[in-house]
C-alpha cells in the first residue's frame, strides 16, 4: 500500500464562485484533516494562492475577473506557484474542456455534480504523483486517454 501524505500538514484552497460549492468541499476535506483556504473569484484565486502557497488548489473554470485557464496558466508560469498541483472541479464536463484542463497542467479534471468523499483520494493520489516527479507522464497518459474518447469510429 502507498503512503499517505499527513492531510494535516496539507493545505489545499478551493476555489469556486458558488458558495455553496465551496462550502461542501471545506467541510468534507476539513473532516479528512485538511487544512482549507477558500477564493471566491479568479483574482482572488491568485492571490490567495501566491501569499500561502498551497499544497493543492481545487479550480473551477468558470469563475469572475479570471477564468480558471487563465488562473491556472499565470500559477504555472511563476516559479513560486508552478509546482502547485491543480485538479480541475466545473460543471464543465465536454471532452475538449476536459483536454483543456490537461493541457493547461492540471493533473486532474473533476466534473460537477461530484461525488464530495472522492476529493481527498483524488488529492492525496495528486500529491504522491508530484511529490514522486510523475505528474508529466500521469499528466500525458490521461490525456492521451481523453483524446482517444474524442477519435469517433469511421
Amino acid at each position: 500500500m502507498s503512503e499517505q501524505p499527513d492531510r494535516s500538514k496539507t493545505t489545499v484552497l478551493v476555489a469556486d464562485d458558488e458558495t455553496p460549492i465551496r462550502l461542501l468541499v471545506r467541510v468534507n476535506l476539513e473532516a479528512e484533516g485538511y487544512t482549507v483556504l477558500e477564493a471566491s473569484d479568479g483574482r482572488q484565486t491568485l492571490e490567495v494562492a501566491r501569499a500561502n502557497i498551497p499544497d493543492v488548489i481545487l479550480l473551477d473554470v468558470m469563475m469572475p475577473f479570471k477564468d480558471g485557464w487563465e488562473v491556472a496558466e499565470e500559477l504555472l508560469k511563476a516559479d513560486e506557484t508552478s509546482g502547485i498541483p491543480i485538479i480541475f472541479l466545473t460543471a464543465r464536463a465536454d471532452l475538449r474542456d476536459h483536454e483543456r484542463g490537461l493541457t493547461t497542467g492540471a493533473l486532474q479534471y473533476i466534473t460537477k455534480p461530484f461525488n464530495p468523499r472522492t476529493l481527498a483520494p483524488s488529492i492525496d493520489e495528486c500529491l504522491l504523483v508530484a511529490r514522486q516527479g510523475d505528474a508529466a507522464q500521469i499528466r500525458e497518459e490521461r490525456l492521451r486517454v481523453v483524446r482517444d474518447l474524442q477519435v469517433t469510429p469511421e
